[in-house]
């Protein structure tokens, strides 16, 4: 199989590969190249693979779609990190998940604002002068 992590602005990930083990809202799954088609929402969490070479390899994943069609997989999501071993991969995916957590909250909130503006400066333009 060949599996294919796909983000935004890269590819991080396009390798062959022997298995693949994520997770999916109802559960864990495992795909072999024998697996028939298969499509699974993924939330957060850890995808692991085992290179062709028979190596271990982990990707904290943001929320995403998996698709497995013939001998490829792919993996769409907004945000991914690899990493050898699980310790440093849980260090690094809640370092940059928090802080991509407290960008978003600062821009939303920054949206809510521009929101807020508008609908005043709009309900101004309703009301009648005092001349």
């Amino acid at each position: 199989m060949n599996l294919k992590i796909l983000l935004p602005t890269e590819v991080l990930i396009d390798e062959p590969v022997t298995k693949i083990i994520a997770e999916a809202e109802n559960g864990s799954f495992c795909l072999r190249p024998q697996h028939i088609d298969f499509v699974a929402a993924l939330p957060p969490g850890i995808l692991t693979f085992i290179t062709a070479g028979d190596v271990e390899q982990f990707v904290g994943v943001a929320e995403g779609v998996l698709v497995k069609s013939g001998s490829n997989v792919h993996v769409s999501t907004l945000n991914a990190v690899r990493g050898g071993d699980l310790g440093s991969l849980r260090q690094t995916v809640t370092e940059r998940f928090l802080v991509l957590n407290n960008r978003e909250r600062v821009a939303r909130s920054a949206i809510a604002k521009l929101e807020a503006d508008f609908v005043r400066r709009f309900l101004e333009l309703g009301e009648p002068h005092n001349v």
